[in-house]
């Protein structure tokens, strides 16, 4: 007997057919013995309908009541699991963030998870009931107000119940079979991984790859909780018990005996470029720079900055999120007498790929391979950031395709 914790997504909930497949899905782990524990986000486009909702009623909206709106999503799918399991003769019983409790702090949209009580799940799973949790919310406790933990919350919502009921792993159902070498809608030839490290899926999901939230992947690394992504497609009736199910396991890096190079590319096109040319080269101009953006809360990415023959002064490009892009040109703009450069130059046409892999650690020359590849495909690069396990290449939006492709190939990525 194993205890577990199952969670579905949106498109695994998004009507009532959808939802009892869920409940085959958990009924044939109970009657495998299983101590179970469901987290469940609201059906597909609820959660986008209420935030519509919210923005009708006032545009700057108390986010303490947009909150309120929001969870109500989640309350709807655990009840209507929770029925669907009493139907097929599961004990069950749902749960909502403020009930367990599920204790946040009070960033109201993106609060950030400190502490469950576990103890009624656990009692629960001696009683042979089944939890079904709404993922995606909890409580601060001061204020006792309702909070949200912003999108794909529930991943978060999933580890983290796992982490405080100890739960051998915390299977993540959701419309794909597991974590790919790439997007398989861009690369053809991409092949899912049956294991991958939390460093490398921390850095591909912060990269562009939409499979999980980031932070559900450090809460598992931080507890070491094994996450399994599989399918809820898989028709539960049809599934071996006796075999492992197709899927990705997400864990320590001790557990994966052959680390390859190279596991994985991601890719965003959610970039835009900013280049501040001609600043004088002297202490505090980053500061000068990098300060004002971080006081209107933009989160910069790459920086790269190159210093003329003479010294005396310093071309800094950096990139920022597409959604930034304004915001930060007008942030600059308004620091220019402290700054002191002589032109502004920007471009929203660009995209980051990213190569991931532990291996990287322990081979030289992998990143070189990417240029000259990248090089005969007439790529041209625009900047370049590297840390121990990836090294990112920002290059023009109009390649991004052709350009993944080149580095899935180059690197033995492609499934035979």
């Amino acid at each position: 007997m194993a205890r577990l914790v199952m969670k579905f997504g949106g498109s695994s909930v998004a009507d009532i057919d959808h939802i009892r497949n869920v409940a085959r899905h958990v009924k044939r782990e109970v009657d495998a013995g299983n101590e179970i524990a469901v987290v469940i986000s609201a059906m597909a486009g609820a959660t986008n309908t209420l935030v519509d909702l919210c923005r009708s009623a006032a545009p700057l909206h108390d986010r303490r009541e947009y909150d309120a709106v929001v969870a109500s999503g989640e309350q709807v799918t655990s009840g209507l699991l929770a029925i669907a399991l009493q139907d097929l003769g599961i004990a069950a019983r749902s749960w909502q963030g403020w009930q367990l409790p599920i204790k946040t702090t009070d960033a109201h949209g993106s609060a950030r998870i400190l502490d469950i009580d576990a103890e009624p799940l656990i009692r629960g799973f001696a009683a042979r009931e089944v939890a079904v949790v709404a993922g995606f919310q909890g409580v601060h406790r001061g204020s006792g107000r309702i909070t949200t933990l912003g999108r794909g919350g529930s991943d978060t919502s999933a580890v983290a119940v796992a982490a405080a009921i100890r739960a051998e792993r915390c299977d993540i159902y959701t419309d794909v079979d597991g974590v790919h070498t790439a997007d398989p809608r861009v690369v053809a030839k991409a092949r899912r991984l049956d294991k991958i490290a939390f460093e490398e899926m921390l850095e591909m999901a912060s990269l562009g790859a939409k499979i999980m939230q980031v932070r559900s992947i450090e809460l598992g690394m931080v507890h070491n909780v094994r996450i399994f992504v599989r399918s809820s497609f898989d028709k539960p009736d049809e599934i071996d018990p006796r075999r492992a199910p197709p899927g990705t396991l997400i864990c320590d890096e001790s557990e994966i005996m052959e680390q390859e190079v190279v596991t994985g590319i991601a890719f965003s096109k959610d970039e835009a470029q900013i280049s501040i040319r001609s600043v004088e080269d002297k202490p505090g101009i980053a500061a000068a720079i990098f300060g004002p953006l971080a006081e209107a809360n933009i989160n910069v990415d790459m920086i790269v900055q190159n210093v003329s023959a003479d010294g005396k002064t310093t071309d800094l490009t950096f990139t920022v999120a597409a959604a930034d892009f304004e915001r930060a040109q007008d942030t600059i703009a308004k620091a220019r007498p402290k700054i002191g450069y002589k032109r502004l130059d920007s471009a929203s046409d660009v995209a980051k790929i990213s190569v991931i892999g532990i291996g990287m650690r322990s081979h030289a020359g992998v990143a070189a391979r990417a240029f000259r590849a990248l090089a005969d495909r007439g790529i041209n690069i625009r900047a370049i950031t590297t840390s121990e396990i990836k090294f990112s290449l920002l290059i023009d939006a109009a390649f991004t395709e052709l350009a993944v492709r080149t580095l899935h190939s180059l690197y033995g990525l492609d499934k035979s």
